[in-house]
Formats: C-alpha cells, structure tokens, sequence
C-alpha cells in the first residue's frame, strides 16, 4: 500500500506520475534521454544495469520491472537474480561484469569508488562515455528506488513482466501520453 493516502491501495508508479505530473514528465523525460539514447551499452545492457542497480539497493519493484524489461530486449531469465547473488559467478561476460562491479560499489559505498575502480572498467575494454552513461544509469536507479520505496509503491511479478514489455514497447517516452489518459 502506497503512503500517499490519496493512492488506491494497488496503486504502481503510474499512479504516483499521474497525480503529480510536473515532476513526472522531465524524469520521464531524463528516463528517456539516459535509458535509450545514443549509448555504448545496448538498451538490453543499460535494462541490465538499472535492474542489477535495484537488486543491490533490494527495490523489489523496480529491480522487477527492470529486470522484466532487460528480458523483454534479450538477457536470458535468471541471468540478474544470478548477477545480484554472485557476480562473480554470474554467466555475464567479464566486460560488463567491470561496469557491474562498478555501479555495484557506487550503489553500496559512493565514498570509496577509486580511479582504479574506474580504471577496471577502461581495463575491460570501456570508454569514457560508457563510465559516464554506467553512472547516469546508476544514479537514475539510486534516485529512483529511493523515490519508490520512499512513496511505498509495490507489484506482483505479473505486474512486473506487464511493465517490462510496455517499457520494451513504447520506450519511457511512451509514459508521457499514459501519464495524460
């Protein structure tokens, strides 16, 4: 149940958009412009990094949705629940694991990311912009699962897997007209 009283009980982000629609638009907006603009990192691998963000923050609904969406452009299933409990072991290739191992200290301990942290990720084979746009996506997740369970917004995974396809589908741009049904 949201803490917005003036939320139904079953009420999902959409809901919390609509009522408040001037903050909503420019984030959607900056969703849109982080999430599918021009990028090193393929929408499958920036889906994947917002998703495993969340996992490591335990926001369930947006590590769900994410998660679902990342799926809907080709990770395998099972492959961000694997990530989340051992990168490590997960069956990611190296290259994107150091951009996880990245955003995953960012996310933890902000404090301690080093040159040499950002190093690994040029290591592995990165440039600049990818480390910049890893971090956009990083932050974005951060603000938004604090923003999420901070309103106490919740789904079940079928709304997780409705939302995925509907990301998949009509991109965060897409929201803005929902936002104006």
């Amino acid at each position: 149940m949201p803490y917005l009283k003036s939320l139904p009980a079953d009420a999902v982000l959409l809901q919390v958009f609509r009522t408040y629609p001037e903050t909503a638009k420019p984030l959607i907006d900056y969703h849109e412009l982080v999430m599918r603009g021009s990028s090193p990192f393929t929408l499958a691998e920036r889906e994947l990094i917002a998703a495993y963000v969340s996992g490591v923050n335990a926001c369930d609904y947006c590590h769900g949705v994410h998660t679902a969406t990342a799926e809907a452009f080709g990770v395998p299933p099972g492959l961000l629940a694997a990530a989340v409990a051992d990168l490590d072991t997960a069956p990611i290739d190296d290259k994107l694991k150091a951009v996880l191992r990245y955003v995953g200290t960012l996310t933890r301990t902000p404090s301690r990311v080093t040159a040499a942290d950002a190093q690994a990720v040029f290591d592995a084979g990165w440039d600049e912009k990818a480390l910049h746009d890893a971090v956009l996506v990083c932050a974005l997740f951060n603000f938004m699962n604090r923003m999420v369970d901070g309103l106490g917004v919740r789904a079940d995974a079928s709304y997780f897997a409705t939302s995925g396809t509907r990301l998949h589908d009509i991109g965060y741009s897409g929201l803005t007209a929902l936002i104006d049904e």
